[in-house]
């Protein structure tokens, strides 16, 4: 018998051992049916898809790594995070029985086998299955039955806790879930009937869904198990998901204009799509969670534990028609499930609602009176369709800059400012041609393959389209074709480069069809002409600004095995270097300004206790310590944002709006969504304009000088 077939033999029987026998123990204690095992199997289709996915993956993604027992023993810990990323369900002794395939996932995969994988689904499946039978007949004894008077606390994050010895070692941790689940709504303001209702109903329907999982779930979750250990961006796409593979894109097409993602039990904003119905709402913000979705003037579904692409289909409606979400802000700490309700109407995002824009700010210093121009370029856009039939006006990010800088100048504006805050990317075909409006000539972005071939993207076109003082104004969420500009301008010295390090994401996928679903894969790594990669670092700023971001939950650097940062030899190209020298002054003279502004002065305070909240390890599961920890945690809210009204010449409040909507999440203090605002409204913004003075202001001082 060969080697293969032997592991074949010895794999069929972990799968009736892991499965079969556990099957009958939780039949046996919730005497519900589950599932019937045959429906439970790989099939034909799906070994040749992950025989093709390896075959993909081994020889042409960017990575270019073994398939061997080391990244064997990676695959085996990033499923068992997968399916149980709080070590909440699996017992140790469940992790002993998987312990023996560690180091042979690579020789099943090679030969097609999946039945491991499947094996230890199924595993997870039932404990999931004994989780949502212990809460249901926890919670039918009564909510007031709960003691929340002891001294026990609970491990806000379990991923690198110890696994639960056995299952009374899990009835515990599961009692103390349950515990803190109804804690956190208690202290959201929801009544104990309420509460008991509402944890009720998401068991029953948690126990529905996972009783209505499919073979091909699990053959999604175990072949990117094996993805994701050559980047995050790498991802299989089953059938169903394949025409739709973005669920983020089709989002932004026609429906709340919002990228998504799954975390742990919640659905989490990652971007808001420029003009669209989120964004325009200013009532939500990267890193809010949505816990409910409702139709119109429906009844609130309750979504949390859901998977991404259920709440997607619930999101989505026809064009025109309205849907409530209630979301939890990022803003809130950590134990806080005080949530709001959001109102939106479904629309699809048009062109021109994410055309660039511009607008004119006046300063006056010293006795002299400057004019900002500030362009806002929201993506890097192209109407492809015009483009390609010939269309003389077709629309592009670069011919709508390059008409509004010739409307600038005819201003006669001291400087620009180019915004590419929450600017996620697009063409990069647009990215080289705007930064060719900035430069005469020469290289703008480098494409390195898996075989380390580099080809250069350049600008051939002679000439400027502007060449006065400039900045651009990034944060956490300029992603991909905004780093590629930023970058070069930065490299160029051509522009300061101000805000917050922006995203990193600095890599190329693509989409290559299977006999059985889809698979996207990075092939290739941008590096700015200076030689450095833009992935995972992002574009490190000349001057910083302060954001409420939080680089450990946004960003390229905080997605599990992301590409790290490297460098290539540069580009051949001319650099300015006559923007360094200023740097320092400009930093410092900033740095004064930002002492006494009480927005700057607000939101590092503002910062630093959310890094404090989000640094604690244990929650108390006694209802008066948490009750006297969140007062402590809004007193000090209140006393910072009286302190920043106070300076402003505003009347202090007396109690926080329990929706804190001084915060939209990019470091902006936001108006209610019904005001208007302006750019003299954004306190970055306006510091921009400052900086862009200072540089004026030293210029002519040098100039002087001779």
């Amino acid at each position: 018998m060969t080697v293969s077939n032997l592991l074949r033999k010895s794999c069929l029987i972990a799968l009736l051992s892991l499965g079969a026998n556990a099957f009958a123990a939780e039949t046996a204690d919730s005497a519900i049916p589950i599932f019937d095992l045959e429906s439970l199997k790989p099939t034909r289709e799906q070994m040749i898809a992950s025989l093709n996915t390896v075959e993909l993956l081994r020889r042409h993604h960017y990575n270019r790594i073994q398939l061997d027992d080391a990244l064997s023993s990676e695959i085996f810990d990033t499923y068992l995070r997968q399916l149980d990323p709080q070590r909440s369900l699996f017992t140790a002794a469940d992790i002993d029985s998987f312990e023996e395939y560690r180091h042979k996932l690579d020789d099943l995969l090679l030969a097609g086998d999946l039945s491991v994988g499947f094996a230890i689904h199924t595993r997870q499946i039932q404990r999931a299955d004994q989780r949502m039978v212990y809460a249901l007949q926890l919670l039918r004894e009564g909510v007031d039955q709960l003691d929340f008077t002891s001294d026990q606390n609970i491990l806000i994050d379990r991923e690198k806790a110890e696994w639960p010895a056995d299952d009374d070692a899990l009835h515990v941790l599961w009692r103390q879930q349950i515990k803190d689940e109804v804690l956190r709504l208690k202290l959201a303001g929801r009544e104990q009937d309420a509460i008991q209702e509402l944890l009720e109903k998401r068991y029953i329907n948690a126990q529905k869904r996972l009783y209505q999982t499919r073979s091909e779930d699990i053959f999604q979750n175990y072949i990117n198990a094996l993805a994701q250990v050559y980047d995050p961006h790498t991802q299989y796409l089953s059938p169903d998901n394949a025409e739709n593979f973005d669920i983020n894109m089709s989002l932004s097409l026609e429906g709340i204009g919002a990228v998504l993602q799954s975390d742990n039990d919640y659905t989490k904003i990652v971007r808001l799509v420029p003009a669209g119905p989120a964004e325009k709402s200013k009532q939500l913000a990267p890193a809010d969670r949505i816990i409910g979705v409702a139709q119109d003037k429906g009844e609130m579904v309750d979504v949390v534990g859901w998977r991404l692409d259920e709440v997607v289909k619930l999101i989505r409606g026809p064009k025109g028609s309205s849907v409530r979400l209630e979301v939890i802000p990022a803003s809130n700490p950590p134990s806080d499930l005080t949530s709001r309700e959001v109102a939106l109407v479904r629309e699809a995002v048009k062109l021109e609602d994410q055309a660039a824009k511009s607008s004119v700010l006046e300063f006056s210093e010293q006795g002299n009176d400057y004019r900002i121009g500030v362009i806002e370029v929201p993506g890097f856009y192209i109407d492809f369709k015009a483009y390609r039939r010939g269309d003389p006006d077709y629309r592009s990010t670069t011919r709508d800059v390059r008409h509004l800088l010739s409307e600038l100048q005819e201003q006669q504006v001291d400087g620009v400012v180019l915004d590419l805050r929450n600017n996620g990317g697009g063409s990069l075909q647009e990215a080289t041609e705007l930064t060719g409006l900035f430069i005469d000539q020469g290289p703008t972005v480098l494409v390195r393959d898996s075989k380390g071939d580099v080809q250069v993207l350049d600008d051939p076109e002679a000439g400027i389209a502007y060449s006065g003082p400039m900045a651009v104004i990034v944060n956490r969420l300029s992603a991909s074709a905004s780093e590629i500009f930023a970058g070069a301008m930065q490299d160029y010295g051509r522009a300061l480069v101000i805000g917050e390090p922006t995203f990193g994401k600095g890599t190329v996928q693509s989409i290559q069809p299977l006999n059985h679903g889809e698979l996207k894969f990075t092939l290739a790594k941008f590096y700015r002409v200076s030689g450095q990669s833009t992935q995972n670092r992002g574009v490190v700023p000349d001057i910083t600004y302060p954001s409420l971001l939080d680089t450990v939950d946004i960003g390229e650097s905080s997605l599990p095995r992301a590409l790290p940062w490297d460098t290539i030899p540069a580009a051949r190209y001319e650099a300015d270097k006559r923007l360094d020298k200023y740097i320092p002054l400009l930093t410092d003279k900033h740095k004064a300004r930002a002492a006494n502004d009480p927005e700057f002065t607000y939101t590092l305070a503002r910062i630093e206790l959310n890094r404090a909240m989000q640094e604690r390890e244990y929650l108390p599961l006694n209802e008066e310590r948490r009750r006297i920890e969140q007062k402590e945690f809004e007193d000090k809210l209140l006393t910072m944002e009286n302190t920043r009204r106070k300076a402003l010449g505003e009347d202090p409040l007396e109690a926080l709006d329990k929706e804190d909507p001084l915060m939209d999440g990019t470091g902006i203090p936001s108006p209610m969504a019904e005001e208007e605002s302006t750019d003299e409204d954004d306190p970055f913004l306006a510091e921009t304009g400052h900086i862009l003075i200072d540089l004026l202001e030293l210029k002519r001082q040098v100039a002087s000088a001779g």
